[in-house]
């Protein structure tokens, strides 16, 4: 929740509301051509970026209309001109809207999940030339040994085969690491949503719970709405609890930092007298540099409830 928010949208109704825009249909694109021109492993990643390209989508499209929503049951509050429900029904407005902004921030950090498959999709379409060679090189192998099992040729192939090998470890070796990275990023972003959104609705329901709805016979008076100061303690509780929020997950671990600078593993690049670091960097495509996994988002728990409604500032 964002601080010095104007607190209510009662005086900013739009005709125009980003809500009411439809989502992007799914069409046929150039970059869908891309995807099926590229081998099959970066063709099947290709379509789960694009499919979680859409649902991205889907969720800041729930965002837009849940902020909606909450405009929507305040002005309604208002409407009916009974105190306690419209000052109850304008603090739930505040605290939909922000579970609608947390739907916002989810879509974003799902963003950086599916920027690190983009990586894994862009290693197996480098590295598939690799793959391809050593199949080849394997057949040739296999064929000599049958026809010409003492041909000087061995040799060099069973070279270039540990050539072939030791590239598509590397590949391994990066893939494995980015996936755990990508789904660290997406699992922590679930959480982060799940545990913000209870958060807000456990607020919600201290909110509905001053409502008194007493049946009145006819000819009495409902007792004035005398639980003003408790609700807006409500939503300065949920400002002050989002603000505190810290991740309760622990960190997912990885080993990546173990490799070697030429991307072997230590164990093998201790030893001098091994050939196959020599037999990579003999290569003329030298392997991308492997990164550790690093934490690329900030849980955001600094937004902020304060007063009596609230004001959309999120751009779409």
């Amino acid at each position: 929740m964002t601080r010095n928010r104007s607190l209510s949208v009662r005086s900013k109704k739009s005709h125009d509301s980003p809500a009411e825009k439809s989502a992007p249909k799914h069409r046929f694109t150039m970059a869908s051509l891309r995807g099926m021109q590229q081998p099959e492993l970066s063709k099947k990643l290709f379509k789960i970026i694009k499919s979680e390209n859409h649902a991205i989508g889907a969720y800041e499209s729930a965002s837009r209309e849940r902020i909606s929503i909450a405009s929507q049951i305040s002005d309604w509050g208002e409407a009916t001109g009974d105190d306690s429900i419209s000052d109850i029904s304008d603090k739930i407005g505040v605290l939909l809207s922000e579970i609608g902004e947390q739907e916002d921030l989810f879509a974003q950090n799902l963003e950086d999940y599916r920027s690190v498959l983009k990586q894994i999709r862009n290693t197996e379409s480098s590295v598939q030339p690799s793959r391809d060679n050593k199949a080849k090189i394997t057949d040739e192998i296999q064929k000599l040994k049958y026809k010409e099992p003492q041909s000087t040729k061995l040799v060099q192939l069973e070279q270039e085969l540990v050539r072939a090998e030791a590239q598509n470890l590397v590949a391994e070796a990066q893939t494995r690491q980015k996936l755990k990275e990508a789904y660290d990023l997406h699992s922590a972003a679930v959480i982060e949503r799940a545990e913000k959104q209870i958060l807000l609705a456990r607020h919600m329901r201290r909110l509905v719970q001053l409502l008194d709805d007493t049946p009145v016979v006819p000819g009495d008076v409902r007792p004035a709405f005398e639980h003003s100061a408790q609700a807006r303690q409500v939503l300065n509780d949920a400002e002050e609890d989002l603000r505190e929020w810290q991740p309760s997950f622990d960190p997912i671990a990885s080993s990546a930092t173990e490799m070697g600078s030429n991307l072997m593993p230590a164990s093998v690049t201790g030893d001098s007298s091994t050939a196959e670091p020599s037999v990579v960097g003999g290569e003329d495509m030298a392997p991308a540099q492997l990164e550790s996994p690093q934490e690329k988002r900030e849980i955001s728990g600094s937004t902020a409830v304060q007063g009596e409604g609230y004001q959309q500032q999120q751009q779409l």
